[in-house]
């Protein structure tokens, strides 16, 4: 019984770092006014007839805290590029120069600063009921092994463990809101 227990802790607080995995990279999908090439991840190409990942067909690099360059391998792949930045509507136009794309970030008003943080927030939000979820489903997994014959100091005790776990990932999480609001609000 107490293997099953600690099974179900682990379990819980496997699913709660990928809870904050996945918010991790959704919040770095939030622009906040810098150049990142991960805000180009999941943006595919029509390379030769097949949809492939941008940086698997060009560099993608920073050159300075505004400033994307894109690099395609083959010359030939400029239009594609160009054309699949336009049609991701991630609101920048790219700039063509025939040799390379370059992504110019333009500065963000105080209006869409708040409304960024509010859209992190809401991230934020969704993990912090995926964990309530996820110790939710921890301890009615501990309450049926109190009634195949768990002894209720140890269930209580177990139920304990799993509430100290979800509080230090809620904590954790108003952390990285925390920060990505600072990142944001920096002008």
């Amino acid at each position: 019984m107490a293997e099953e227990l600690e099974m179900i802790v682990d379990d819980a607080q496997s699913h709660m770092n990928k809870a904050i995995s996945h918010l991790e990279v959704e919040l770095t999908k939030i622009r906040a006014g810098k150049a990142n090439p991960s805000m180009l991840d999941g943006l595919n190409v029509d390379y030769y007839g097949s949809p492939t990942p941008i940086n698997q067909v060009a560099n993608v690099t920073v050159l300075d805290a505004r400033t994307i360059s894109i690099q395609p391998w083959e010359k030939n792949m400029l239009a594609p590029i160009e054309r699949s930045i336009m049609q991701a509507n991630i609101g920048i136009t790219p700039q063509n120069d025939g040799v390379l794309i370059r992504l110019f970030m333009p500065p963000l008003t105080e209006e869409r600063r708040r409304e960024l943080v509010k859209k992190a927030a809401g991230e934020g939000e969704h993990s912090k009921v995926a964990i309530r979820n996820i110790r939710r489903d921890a301890i009615e997994g501990v309450k049926k092994l109190q009634k195949n014959g768990l002894s209720e100091d140890v269930a209580k005790d177990g139920e304990k463990r799993i509430q100290e776990i979800t509080d230090r990932f809620i904590v954790l999480i108003d952390k990285h809101l925390a920060a990505k609001e600072k990142e944001i609000m920096a002008v």
